[in-house]
Parts: C-alpha cells; sequence; structure tokens
C-alpha cells in the first residue's frame, strides 16, 4: 500500500486539522489520542511519511523513539501514573488503524481497565486540560 498523505496524521501535521499539541520538534510531533484508552492517551509522530515502523527512515525511527521516550516520561509524571504502555502496531492485521507510523502513550494503573480503542471520543475541553499537565510536566 502506497502512502496516504490524506490520512488524519498527515493532515494534522499540515495543520488543517486541529490537535491538542504536547511536544514538537523539526522531525515528531506528539498530540492527545482524541479517543483516548485512559486519560492521557497521548500519540507520537514523525513528521516522515511512513505508514509503519518498516517504512520509516532510520533518522525519523530515532527521533520518534527519543520524543516517545520524553514524551512517556511527562506523561507518567503528569498522571502519577505507576506504569506506562508503549504500543506501535503495523498493519490492519496489527490492528494498525491510521496508516502513519505512530506510537501509543497509555498512563497505567493496576485495576483500571482500558477503554475500547478508537470507538468514543473525548471531551476537547479535557483533552485540553490532559495536554497541558503533559506540557508542564516536559518543562
Amino acid at each position: 500500500m502506497a502512502y496516504d498523505r490524506n490520512n488524519i496524521f498527515a493532515r494534522i501535521l499540515r495543520g488543517e486539522i486541529p490537535s491538542h499539541g504536547v511536544y514538537e520538534d523539526e522531525l515528531t510531533l506528539a498530540f492527545m489520542d482524541v479517543m483516548p484508552q485512559a486519560d492521557g492517551h497521548t500519540l507520537v509522530i514523525p513528521k516522515a511519511e511512513a505508514e509503519s515502523i518498516l517504512d520509516v527512515p532510520a533518522e525519523a525511527l530515532t527521533a520518534v523513539v527519543l520524543t516517545t521516550q520524553r514524551v512517556a516520561r511527562a506523561v507518567k509524571t503528569a498522571f502519577d501514573a505507576p506504569g506506562i504502555l508503549i504500543a506501535q502496531l503495523n498493519g490492519r492485521a496489527a490492528g494498525q488503524s491510521v496508516f502513519h507510523v505512530h506510537f501509543h502513550i497509555v498512563p497505567r494503573r493496576e485495576g483500571l481497565e482500558l477503554r475500547f480503542h478508537a470507538r468514543d471520543m473525548a471531551d476537547p475541553k479535557l483533552l485540553a486540560e490532559h495536554a497541558a499537565r503533559i506540557r508542564a510536566a516536559l518543562d
């Protein structure tokens, strides 16, 4: 499958669709998942056009992994989470629903079930609040 330049993450990168940004640098972007599995669920993407981890150039992959680590630390702090789930899916059979490589950062705690993936939209005001908490923890 060829990279679709109209996928939702490509459109977010171009500023065509708003997002609740958490972090951005030359090679990566982190923002709140609008259908979070838990409060604080954050996505990290490379700015490079790549469908999966198998397609992303090495420089972009390095950058997105380092950003994922940095943002995961901030999510852990911002949500006082004892654990962090980091997920990365490749291909429809693996559950990938947006075909732009991305990493999920989900704060975790025992006894708290995850919500279903890509099912219910979160309140934009709540997402803005969560993004602000993560940005504050990055500083």
